[in-house]
């Protein structure tokens, strides 16, 4: 037998039992302790700052465990603040990531939308300014369209009335006789106490207002009272010959008119030195000195 085991002394069946408790009082100190840890992390996470203490464990043991307990549960509650704070602040941020997000979204959306509408309104603007300058450019072709119809038919009218007043020339005499239902009372050349000289032309005998008419187309260049004459008209030709018509009643033309063949330039009348109504006929080529009209209408293709 060893030393040691000759020196303990013998444990009697009393003391065995009070050395088993006291082990036994040990171990439940301990399990207590690792319980109430447990149960305050538990609480830690679940937001409780609750703790279960053994009911086995006695006064020292139990100041030791509330002791360790509650730096446990501070430590515990400290970090599961820190991690819902965290939480939140990661929940704060998303939240206002996403509510910057929608905003940009949103002012994104309103400038394409104000976009949009400015191209739209452009668009109107420039499709109605375009219908304007459509509307002015058919009004414009219009007017135009409408002045050149206006400038042909005055065109058309006055090429037919030219094409009439040729076909009317055509058609017309190119000399006729200074009157009508006349007869012959003097003759070129004849002498007699009625003139001052020689007769200078033809007298056509008829009643007063028979009409009296140009021989030949040209221009009035007199129409006045002429002394001896009376009331005389006389009318330039084309070939530069003048004939002149007196005695007349009245004018039915003025200087300056164009007259045809056969148009009334007055009225066989008594006015001048005269004895009876008649008209007196000259023929003056060139507008000198008068010659005999008889050869001079008859070359015309007239016979008095």
């Amino acid at each position: 037998m060893s030393e040691a085991g000759r020196t303990a002394p013998r444990r009697t069946p009393a003391g065995a039992r009070r050395v088993a408790k006291h082990r036994l009082t040990r171990r439940s100190s301990v399990r207590g302790v690792q319980l109430v840890g447990l149960t305050a992390a538990l609480a830690a996470a679940a937001g409780t700052s609750a703790v279960a203490l053994s009911p086995t464990a006695g006064p020292a043991t139990a100041g030791t465990a509330s002791t360790t307990t509650s730096s446990q549960q501070l430590d515990a509650i400290t970090a599961a603040r820190i991690e819902r704070r965290e939480l939140a602040t990661r929940d704060m941020s998303r939240f206002e990531l996403s509510l910057e997000s929608t905003r940009k979204a949103q002012a994104a959306a309103a400038a394409a939308a104000k976009a949009r509408a400015a191209k739209l309104a452009a668009n109107a603007n420039l499709t109605q300014r375009r219908a304007a300058a459509l509307a002015a450019a058919k009004q414009l072709a219009a007017r135009k369209a409408a002045a050149a119809a206006k400038a042909e038919a005055i065109a058309k009218a006055k090429a037919a009335a030219k094409a009439e007043a040729i076909a009317k020339a055509k058609a017309a005499p190119k000399v006729v006789l200074p009157t009508t239902g006349y007869r012959i009372t003097a003759t070129f050349g004849q002498a007699g106490g009625r003139w001052a000289r020689n007769h200078t032309g033809l007298d056509f005998a008829a009643p007063i207002g028979t009409p009296v008419r140009s021989v030949m187309a040209g221009e009035v260049i007199q129409a006045d009272y002429e002394g001896a004459y009376g009331r005389q008209v006389k009318v330039r030709h084309a070939d530069g010959t003048v004939t002149s018509y007196s005695h007349m009643s009245e004018f039915t033309v003025s200087v300056g008119d164009s007259v045809q063949a056969g148009s009334q330039v007055g009225s066989i009348g008594v006015t001048g030195n005269t004895t009876g109504p008649h008209l007196h006929f000259e023929v003056l080529p060139g507008g000198d000195g008068p010659i005999n009209p008889k050869p001079w209408l008859i070359e015309h293709g007239v016979n008095p």
